[in-house]
């Protein structure tokens, strides 16, 4: 067997490798906005990946909305939010999915999540 001699130098490009896989994982958490404005969520539409956050924001200077998923494999309820308060969920389940606000019936936001 030939003995290991990397040394400091050797931990130190391991400490940066694993640094910078860390970092790009926290990058690629970065949640999608969807905002809700004038009774619509924008975009209307959107696909994401399983496990990916989106994170809903009240853009509307009086009015109150209230997002939610009732599906038979994945649900959520933002409650009431303020205008200005923002609320975040992680698509666990892949599928395609309606989100609907509970105050405006007319608003809808699809959303396919792939694998």
């Amino acid at each position: 067997m030939i003995p290991s001699r990397t040394g400091t130098f050797g931990f130190r490009i391991t400490a940066i490798i694993v640094g910078g896989l860390l970092a790009g994982a926290t990058l690629g958490a970065t949640p999608h906005v969807i905002s809700q404005k004038d009774r619509e969520f924008r975009p209307k539409e959107i696909i994401i990946k399983r496990g990916e956050t989106l994170r809903f924001v009240n853009d509307d200077g009086e009015l109150l909305h209230h997002a939610y998923l009732s599906s038979d494999t994945f649900e959520f309820d933002s409650g009431d939010q303020q205008p200005g308060s923002q609320f975040d969920v992680v698509f666990s389940v892949a599928g395609d999915y309606t989100v609907l606000c509970g105050i405006h019936p007319k608003m809808k936001l699809g959303v396919h999540v792939t694998k």
